[in-house]
Parts: C-alpha cells; sequence; structure tokens
C-alpha cells in the first residue's frame, strides 16, 4: 500500500499555539499522538511518501523518531528538513530523499513536491472518460491562507477553457492535493483517501455556491 502525508513537524512545540494551533500541551504529547496515528495506519512492507517537514528535531532526534516510524520510508525535502544536512543523520532508513519526484499508482501519474506547483507536469491529460490522470501532491502551505489561495486558483482553472489546435475547446483539468497532516488528524492516506477528502472540500466550497 501507498501513502501520503506532509507537514508532520516532529518536535515543533511552537506549531501548538501559532499557525496550526494544534493544541497538544507540548511537542512530547503531539509526538505519540502522530506517531500513534501513524503505527496504527502503516505496516512495515507499505510505502509512505513524506511530502515534507517531517521532523524540526536534531539529527539524533530524528534518527531516533524513524526507528519507530513504520513502513518503508522516502522524503521529499522541506524546508524545515534541516536534520538532513547533519553528518551524524542515519539516512539509511529512507528508500530515497529528493526535492521532487514523480510517480505511478494505478495508472495515475502523480507529482510530488513540498511546494504547490500550479503548473505541474502532465497536467492537460485525461483518461477516455474526459477525467484527469495526473495529480500533484504537496505541502508546505499547511491550512493558511496560501492554501485558500491555491484552492481558489484551482477553482478558476477548473472553470477555465483552453482552445486546442484543431479548434475543439476543454476545460483545464488542476488536481492540486495539499496532504497536509492535520486534514487526515496525522494518519497517512492512500491516493483514493486524498481524492475524496479534496473532492467534498472542493464541492463544499462557497466558490460553487
Amino acid at each position: 500500500m501507498k501513502y501520503f502525508i506532509a507537514d508532520c513537524h516532529f518536535f515543533h512545540d511552537k506549531l501548538n499555539t501559532v499557525m496550526d494551533r494544534r493544541g497538544f500541551a507540548n511537542a512530547e504529547e503531539m509526538n505519540a499522538h502522530m506517531l500513534e496515528k501513524w503505527n496504527a495506519r502503516v505496516r512495515s512492507t507499505d510505502d509512505v511518501f513524506i511530502l515534507g517537514d517531517l521532523s524540526v528535531g536534531n539529527a539524533e532526534q530524528t534518527n531516533a523518531l524513524l526507528k519507530e516510524l513504520k513502513g518503508k520510508l522516502y522524503l521529499i525535502e522541506g524546508n524545515h528538513d534541516r536534520f538532513s544536512k547533519n553528518k551524524k543523520f542515519d539516512a539509511s532508513r529512507f528508500e530515497w530523499i529528493k526535492p521532487y519526484a514523480e510517480m505511478r499508482d494505478h495508472k495515475r501519474k502523480l507529482i510530488l513536491c513540498h511546494y504547490p506547483i500550479v503548473n505541474y507536469n502532465r497536467q492537460y491529460r485525461l483518461d477516455d472518460n474526459g477525467k484527469p490522470t495526473t495529480y500533484m501532491l504537496y505541502g508546505h502551505v499547511h491550512d493558511t491562507l496560501d492554501e485558500q489561495l491555491i484552492e481558489e486558483f484551482q477553482e478558476m482553472t477548473r472553470r477555465s477553457v483552453k482552445t486546442l489546435s484543431d479548434g475543439s475547446h476543454v476545460r483545464i483539468p488542476c488536481q492540486m492535493l495539499n496532504c497536509f497532516c492535520m486534514y487526515s488528524d496525522y494518519t497517512p492516506w492512500t491516493l483514493n483517501e486524498w481524492i475524496a477528502f479534496w473532492e467534498e472540500r472542493w464541492n463544499n466550497t462557497s466558490l460553487r455556491e
């Protein structure tokens, strides 16, 4: 099974009182909750793609954390993943560490990056039924005004029409999925679960009223 999650920010105590306002008493309580949620879902044979900002802890703290997290781990580097540059960091727990990646999941193309990409590779590809075949998975913006602006951009893009070389007209696909950990209650989700979450959110947005 393949799972995806972004912006866990293990050890980041400040996020309990500012920005995310996660509400845990301290970083230790937050770490324990996220670890419990993660390991309740993920098996040792599952693949977990982390879309950046896994940990703000130092190399030793992050090494210890990685020993507790289940699954085969892949890291898309985020701006807070400074541990990865430390000589004391043990990268062997990761299958790979990259700033950007492209992959497939059940015939769907995935673009993985910590930062949202509004014009991503193969964005215009559709299947025979006219449904998008490519998804851009990201993090970084958490649940902030920046995320709201990205959602507005996507809605405007999907309402836009492009004229093709043969003179026909098509609506522009835009399938950007923010895999922010608080949306999933800190649980890594499958692509299908992230798609379902975002389709419900898009359908309920005031922009569609």
